[in-house]
């Protein structure tokens, strides 16, 4: 398994080996122990320019996640599984709009970015439920 992890903002509130802490032990909930990733924790300008360039909305995000994965891999190599990018700002304002602490968001954030790049989504209610219930699970190891 392998992280890397960028950070293009002065204070993240993590250190990255929590970051990789909380990759790997996802990755090994979800079986993916010979991934790797890589995580930039980043500010609005840079968030709100990729998710319009990729989703089309002129606004800043919280998580988005790129996946790497297309066609069938050797199960004995590694996979590049992509890249999370995280909004620390957005980080910071949720944290205070859910009055929980900026680690516990960041925790999620990551979690649910990861859980993305497995495949999963929310768009429709029954597999947003299964995300959801499996984020929440993962966030209270951290908790």
């Amino acid at each position: 398994m392998e992280c890397l992890v960028f950070k293009t903002v002065a204070r993240p509130g993590v250190t990255d080996s929590y970051i990789k802490d909380v990759v790997f032990f996802v990755l090994k909930k979800i079986k993916k122990e010979k991934g790797s990733l890589s995580v930039h924790l980043i500010g609005d300008t840079k968030m709100k320019s990729l998710n319009t360039t990729y989703r089309g909305k002129k606004s800043t995000t919280d998580v988005l996640s790129f996946s790497s994965q297309e066609g069938d891999f050797f199960s004995s190599s590694p996979i590049e599984l992509g890249d999370i990018f995280i909004s620390i700002p957005q980080i910071y304002k949720q944290s205070r709009e859910h009055i929980i602490s900026s680690k516990e968001e960041l925790t999620r954030m990551l979690i649910h970015g990861v859980l993305h790049l497995d495949g999963y989504d929310h768009i429709k209610k029954r597999d947003a439920d299964k995300m959801f219930s499996l984020q929440e699970r993962l966030v209270k190891h951290f908790l």
